[in-house]
């Protein structure tokens, strides 16, 4: 017999703001050392923990039914995956340098082998072991590596508790051994000059964010580092680069909607740094450089899609800028990339991606596809003066393929097609796109992947995924684990709503802010669009998001939750109000432009507290949900999740199954092992199959 759910004690606290009063139960759940819990999470306060704990004891009871189901979906997920994958080598100078998992293996294999060597394993040198790194720790993951362009030493930086908080070692790549250098309280971003000797990188301030830019010497003391730049304004990020001709260094300093760049050449590091075009709010550029001077993507002028400009390098404010490519409404320019002779542009017309080939002359061509939905991206380059540019390729159908395209003869080479090692078909599956249309009249696209035999008349379950923040656009990606979902009858359903930018700048613009409750109509009309179309039932769609998506997820199950028979919200973002209220979290001054500054702004206090999950949470029937939280996620922090399902707890009228499961060893991004992360999913998916379907077994 399951055990009754834990109930959270109320401590109610009290707060006035802008003349009204709010009182909230489970403000304890907040460590108030919550700065020394990302560090050490064995310091959170017992009673905290002891509810924590409860929570996951209740939920592994209640999963516990479910463990052959979850043990099936994991073992299909596996076998989807090519166990000793490898990256496509990347090319620098008479190196070749690439990733690879061998069988069995949770983390990446850093490599690289003579550029003209071939493929045999005598050749390859191990410059990093992720999985021998890895063992004994609990958590561990690399988020920086880089190697210097003398190709002697590699830079990394290891995450060993899910915070985000890295320590930056360096390493001989000759040799394999690790110097004494040793940088604590790093973010992971590094960049180094051309001599090899000299690395940047950005450090953490005591709120947990990355504030200023420091030089280091490798050999040197790092207690003798120079900060080369501090930024002032607590609502900013930094982040240090390399351009891409390698030339000069990069440190830019943005939140969401002004950015401000600053270069110095990379020759000389312990030079001065000087200022590309000084913010102006609402003002977003980002720079790359060629043989001439800058190419600046910019949304300057009211080029809301952005617009790409020149500049010289003796002149690089807005004095001196000349479009390159002027603006167009509705031709979204996602970003840039240069080389000696060409340069590449990154855009969207219409929810599509496109890629756009210039030449030295400024002749353009772009590059093809035959799907009528696909995704892209660019794969990157060590090496400036060629005429290969890499591309990755996929649909909801088709695994992801890496081309290798020559921007002078337009002839691609496929380097690379993911292998689904248990077999994949698509001509079993189908995509498509349909149409919602939103409560104001816009139209929001929604991407489809179903079986080819999958009945088209209603009685499909189907699992609706959503974001909207941040700009963030939806790919239509092919993506293994859904798989299982629809090979077990499921439409997997994409809703591309306002605050991605499927449909252009203005899509974000009309879904952040004081326009944000767009972003959650607009899933609730996909939705709607879903049961018009005869493809679904009111209680037989599914509702997935995570974080910001985790928002949109509490947000439904206040608004319509009568639609969802289920709703998965990974880490999700649902204490809004509170969250903005509070300057000392890591993420709050730079989120203040996208989500309103209620601290200061009576106007966008009351439209977060319309809409903030958490203060929303109402005497009525919510469905089935499974909620997960990281320990130490600096991002949405544990307590959010915590205090939504236990308000959920003490209001929900209904006999539906609430979980919530904290991974007590990680943080934002789940597991760092990518088949713990697999297990993860096969447990979110099984509770979704439990909860909607007739068939296996049975919730505890």
């Amino acid at each position: 017999m399951t055990p009754p759910p834990p109930i959270a004690e109320k401590r109610p606290t009290t707060e006035v703001r802008h003349g009204h009063s709010r009182t909230d139960d489970y403000a304890w759940l907040r460590a108030d050392n919550w700065q020394d819990v990302m560090r050490d999470p064995d310091v959170l306060a017992a009673d905290i923990r002891a509810y924590l704990e409860a929570e996951n004891a209740f939920t592994r009871t209640v999963m516990a039914p479910l463990d052959e189901t979850i043990e099936t979906l994991f073992a299909e997920m596996k076998g989807r995956i090519k166990e000793d994958d490898s990256s496509v080598p990347l090319p620098d100078g008479p190196w070749a340098y690439y990733r690879r998992y061998r069988e069995g293996g949770q983390h990446p294999v850093f490599c690289r082998r003579p550029r003209d060597a071939g493929e045999t394993a005598e050749a390859e040198q191990v410059l990093l072991d992720g999985d021998a790194e890895a063992d004994g720790q609990a958590f561990f993951k690399i988020g920086a590596f880089d190697h210097s362009p003398d190709h002697r030493l590699v830079a990394y930086a290891a995450d060993l508790n899910g915070s985000e908080i890295y320590t930056l070692r360096f390493r001989d790549a000759e040799t394999g051994r690790d110097l004494d250098d040793r940088i604590d309280n790093a973010h992971g971003a590094i960049a180094w000059a051309a001599d090899g000797r000299t690395v940047f990188y950005t450090v953490l301030d005591d709120n947990h964010r990355p504030h200023a830019v420091y030089r280091h010497e490798v050999g040197g003391d790092p207690n003798d580092d120079v900060c080369v730049y501090e930024e002032p304004d607590s609502g900013f990020f930094v982040g240090v680069s390399v351009s891409e001709s390698q030339r000069l260094l990069l440190i830019s300093a943005h939140d969401h909607q002004t950015s401000e760049v600053r270069f110095l050449d990379a020759a000389t590091p312990d030079g001065d740094w000087r200022m590309v075009a000084p913010r102006e709010a609402g003002h977003e550029y980002d720079v790359s450089d060629t043989e001439n001077g800058f190419l600046i993507r910019t949304n300057a002028d009211g080029a809301e899609d952005f617009k790409v400009v020149a500049a010289p390098f003796d002149r690089p404010d807005r004095a001196g800028w000349r479009d390159v490519v002027a603006h167009e409404p509705g031709r979204l320019i996602l970003s840039i990339q240069t080389f000696k002779d060409f340069w590449v542009r990154y855009e969207r017309i219409n929810a599509l991606p496109r890629l756009i080939i210039v030449g030295a002359n400024g002749e353009e061509h772009a590059i093809d596809f035959d799907e009528d939905t696909y995704a892209l991206g660019l794969g990157g380059s060590y090496e400036y003066d060629t005429s290969v540019m890499r591309f990755t390729y996929s649909s909801m159908t088709t695994p992801e393929r890496v081309y290798d395209y020559d921007m002078d003869t337009r002839h691609r080479v496929l380097r690379k097609e993911q292998e689904v090692p248990s077999g994949h078909d698509p001509a079993g599956y189908v995509t498509r796109r349909i149409e919602a249309v939103a409560a104001d009249g816009e139209t929001v696209p929604v991407s489809l992947l179903y079986g080819k035999d999958t009945p088209l008349d209603g009685s499909a379950p189907v699992l609706l995924y959503g974001y909207g923040a941040y700009g963030m656009s939806m790919p239509a990606a092919f993506a293994t684990a859904r798989l299982s979902l629809v090979d077990r009858g499921f439409i997997y359903a994409i809703a591309h709503i306002r605050g991605g930018m499927e449909k252009g700048y203005r899509w974000y613009r009309d879904g952040r802010a004081g326009k944000k409750v767009n972003t959650f109509t607009d899933f609730i009309a996909a939705a709607d669009a879903l049961i018009g179309e005869g493809l679904a039932t009111a209680g037989n769609i599914g509702a997935h998001g995570g974080s910001a998506g985790g928002m949109l997820m509490g947000a439904v199950a206040n608004m319509r939750p009568e639609l969802f028979g289920a709703i998965l919200a990974d880490v999700p973002f649902v204490d809004v109000l509170n969250t903005m209220l509070d300057a000392s979290l890591p993420l709050t001054p730079p989120e203040w432009p996208e989500w309103g500054n209620p601290i200061e702004d009576p106007t966008a206090y009351e439209t977060i507290r319309a809409y903030s999950p958490y203060d929303n949470v109402a005497a009525r029937d919510y469905p089935n949900i499974f909620v997960t939280a990281g320990l130490t996620d600096p991002r949405v922090t544990y307590w959010e999740p915590a205090k939504w399902v236990a308000k959920l707890r003490e209001m929900k009228t209904d006999a539906n199954t609430l979980c919530l499961k904290t991974n007590m060893d990680a943080g934002h991004g789940g597991a760092a092992g990518r088949f713990d992360r697999l297990r993860e999913t096969a447990e979110l998916y099984a509770f979704l199959l439990a909860a909607m379907t007739s068939s296996g077994a049975k919730l505890g």
